[in-house]
Order: structure tokens, then C-alpha cells, then sequence
């Protein structure tokens, strides 16, 4: 062998690297200690994106297609190494293949809950799983947080550097977004698009990295908030308490027992319930053979309109709805009431 033979097998003439594993991210393409011949190729194939680094600087980097090396299409590496005039002798420089394509179903998940400030149960905890989508969209980024120099940066390794930061990012994003624990808890399949804004740019500025989609597929609360949405949906299921309790006698006295079984404890404390609330719509004057008059105090209007009362007080100091200051007390006529949702 010639010693110019020798030479020309000590320097690279063409990188390229195909990837079959389908789950490679980044890959360092092994030089052996070899230098790179000036005019060498570089082959970059679709979905892949090439980044140069050297002496610890992120240098040029190379989209799709077939490039020749050279001082034009490698300034910042040129100026990195000093190359003044251009270059025509080899260099050593770290070639990092980079894996653009979208990488779907990735799983995360809340290892302890997180917790929450929420309008109506105060500070709750959450646990919330589900999938997301990604993509590399900034690779010195993505090099210099995520992979470092690992020769052969894997996706089960992502997934184990992301995992708590994917968490932490989508605590930050549901604290903004003050998404109420009721809603979380029953419409998380909606929450994933509403979120998606606020943790794309935390996590492209961040980790070079773009979701492109992020599902919840299910969000645990509390056993104590899970008692107060069973209660939200039994109130919305009963409707009308009087109603209600002719509805559970009639069923009572339909199957087939003893009438005065059917009407003892239960029966009598629903309809002592129903005429206390009667009692409690009416003013005194009733009693004294005066009309009634069909008024309602602040809570009763706020429990119609499944609101807080501070919510109640707020419309009529703004003069939607009309009150009455009687004393100490508010009164609201269920007309007014009435007006005031017809807007």
C-alpha cells in the first residue's frame, strides 16, 4: 500500500447514516479519529437535520440533501477554526445526525399529585396521564439540553430526561390557563387542545422540541371534589325538590307494598324539606292573610342560578340586578330575577 493510499483511508470523503431503528433521536456519527477531506460529501436524507460542533461550539448546520463540504457552506465552522482564507487541508469536527421526524404516543404521567388553586374547592390535587406527539425543531437546543454528546441518544432515554419535565411544564400550563377542578375532572378530552399554546413555547425555548399534540386521558381528583361533582350531577338530575319527592312516593306505592310503609320516615322529612323551602320564599305577611310576595334572599338566588353568592351581590352593585335593601337584609323579586336572565 502506497502512502498515499494510507492517507486517503485515514480521511472521510462521505458521511451519511441511515437510521432502522425507528426510535433514534440524535447520533453522533463515529469519525474512527479521523479527519474530514476538504470537499468531502455530506448526505442528509429527509426527515434527518445534520448539526457540526466544534472545539464545544455548535458550528453550521445542514438540512436535507447532498452537500460538499467547503469554506462556502461552512462559515460559522470556518470561523470557529480560524480559517481566514478558506481551508484546504482536513479537520476533525463532532457530526451530529439529528432524527426530525414526528414521534407519536409517548406516554406521561404525574408520579405524586400536583397541586392546584382552584376558584371553588380552594388548593386540590391532581394526578393526570396521557400521550403526546414531538418533534425536533431547534437541534443545537435539543443537543445542548436534552441529549448532550450521548453517541446514540435512544427514545426510552428521552422519556426518562422528559418525563418530570413534561410534568412540571403542564403544572405551569393549567395554573395559567386556570382551568376549574369541575372542568378538568369531566372535560379533559377538551383540555389538551385549550393547553397546547401555552406548553409548545416553554418547551421549543427550553428543550428544541415542538409538541404537536397532547392528550389527557384521564385526570384523577380528590375523593371529596369526585363527591362534590356526583353532587353537581345529582341536583342537575332531580331538579324540582317537590317533584322529586312525589316522584320517589309514587315509586314507593307502585311496588306493590303497603301504602303506609311507603310514606313513613323518608317520605315525611321530603316533605317537610319541600314546605320549609315554601315557607322560606314567602314573606311574613302571608301569614297574616297580606299577598305573598315572591321574594328571594341572595343565597336562595344564588343557589337558582348555581352561582356564589359573592357572585349574586357583584350583579346587583353593578345595577344588573335589581334588589331591595331593607334593613340589614337584600330581598330580589323572582321577577327581577327573571329580567335579569333574559338580559
Amino acid at each position: 500500500m502506497s502512502i498515499l493510499d494510507f492517507i486517503k483511508k485515514e480521511l472521510i470523503e462521505i458521511i451519511e447514516w441511515t437510521d432502522d431503528s425507528r426510535d433514534t433521536l440524535s447520533y453522533r456519527w463515529p469519525d474512527d479519529d479521523r479527519q474530514i477531506k476538504n470537499g468531502a460529501q455530506l448526505i442528509v436524507r429527509e426527515s434527518q437535520m445534520v448539526q457540526f460542533v466544534a472545539a464545544g461550539q455548535y458550528a453550521d448546520l445542514f438540512g436535507p440533501g447532498k452537500h460538499t463540504l467547503s469554506t462556502q457552506n461552512i462559515p460559522v465552522l470556518s470561523t470557529i477554526l480560524g480559517w481566514k482564507y478558506g481551508f484546504e487541508s482536513p479537520f476533525k469536527c463532532d457530526v451530529y445526525y439529528l432524527n426530525t421526524r414526528l414521534f407519536t404516543g409517548n406516554k406521561w404521567g404525574t408520579a405524586n399529585p400536583v397541586m392546584m388553586r382552584d376558584a371553588d374547592f380552594g388548593v386540590v390535587r391532581l394526578r393526570a396521564f396521557g400521550t403526546y406527539d414531538f418533534r425536533i425543531v431547534d437541534p443545537p437546543k435539543f443537543l445542548k439540553e436534552v441529549a448532550g454528546t450521548d453517541q446514540n441518544f435512544r427514545l426510552d432515554e428521552f422519556a426518562d430526561t422528559m418525563r418530570s419535565r413534561i410534568v412540571s411544564v403542564f403544572t405551569e400550563a393549567l395554573a395559567t390557563a386556570k382551568v376549574p377542578a369541575l372542568d378538568v375532572a369531566s372535560r379533559y378530552s377538551e383540555l389538551g387542545d385549550a393547553l397546547l399554546p401555552i406548553i409548545n413555547p416553554a418547551m421549543t425555548g427550553k428543550y428544541g422540541i415542538e409538541i404537536t399534540s397532547f392528550v389527557l386521558e384521564n385526570v384523577s381528583v380528590p375523593p371529596e371534589v369526585e363527591k362534590a361533582i356526583d353532587a353537581r350531577s345529582s341536583m342537575g338530575v332531580v331538579g324540582n325538590l317537590n317533584d322529586y319527592v312525589k316522584f320517589q312516593m309514587g315509586s314507593a306505592m307502585g311496588s306493590g307494598g303497603d301504602a303506609s310503609a311507603a310514606v313513613p320516615a323518608q317520605m315525611a322529612v321530603g316533605f317537610g324539606i319541600a314546605q320549609e323551602m315554601m315557607r322560606g320564599m314567602q314573606s311574613p305577611a302571608a301569614d297574616a292573610g297580606a299577598p305573598a310576595l315572591d321574594v328571594l334572599t341572595p343565597e336562595q338566588a344564588a343557589q337558582a342560578l348555581s352561582v356564589s353568592v359573592e357572585d349574586v351581590m357583584a350583579a346587583i352593585a353593578a345595577g344588573d340586578l335589581k334588589a331591595r335593601r331593607i334593613g340589614n337584609a337584600t330581598r330580589i323579586a323572582r321577577s327581577a330575577l327573571e329580567e335579569f336572565l333574559r338580559g
